[in-house]
C-alpha cells in the first residue's frame, strides 16, 4: 500500500491483499470516523472563534479562519459529505453484471 501526499489518499496495489480487503472510499473520506469528528471540531471551532473574538482581538482573530477551512478541507459542506462517506465506507457493495448495475449490504 502507497500513501500519495497530494492528495492524502492511500491506493493499494493492485492484486495485493490491501486492494481485495480494502473497502472503497470516496473522494473526500477520512481515515477513521474519530479522525474525521477531530477535524470537523478544529475547523468548526477555528470558523466561529474567528468571528466569536472578533469584537474582543479586531481583525486579528480573523487569522483562525484560514485554519478552519484548512480543517475542513475547503469547505463545511465538503466535510459533511466526507462524514458520510467515511461513516458508510465498507457497507455497500456495488456489482454490475450485464449492464445492470445492484447495491447489497457488505457482508461483515
Amino acid at each position: 500500500m502507497t500513501h500519495d501526499p497530494t492528495t492524502a489518499t492511500r491506493t493499494a496495489t493492485p492484486g495485493s491483499a490491501d486492494a481485495r480487503d480494502a473497502p472503497p472510499r470516496g473522494g473526500f473520506a477520512g481515515v477513521t470516523v474519530p479522525r474525521h469528528l477531530a477535524r470537523g471540531a478544529v475547523g468548526f471551532g477555528a470558523l466561529a472563534g474567528s468571528l466569536a473574538l472578533l469584537p474582543v482581538t479586531g481583525p486579528a482573530s480573523l487569522l483562525l479562519a484560514p485554519v478552519g477551512l484548512i480543517a475542513l478541507r475547503g469547505c463545511p459542506m465538503c466535510w459533511a459529505i466526507g462524514l458520510v462517506e467515511t461513516v458508510s465506507a465498507g457497507r455497500l457493495r456495488r456489482s454490475c453484471a450485464e449492464g445492470r448495475c445492484d447495491l447489497t449490504r457488505a457482508r461483515p
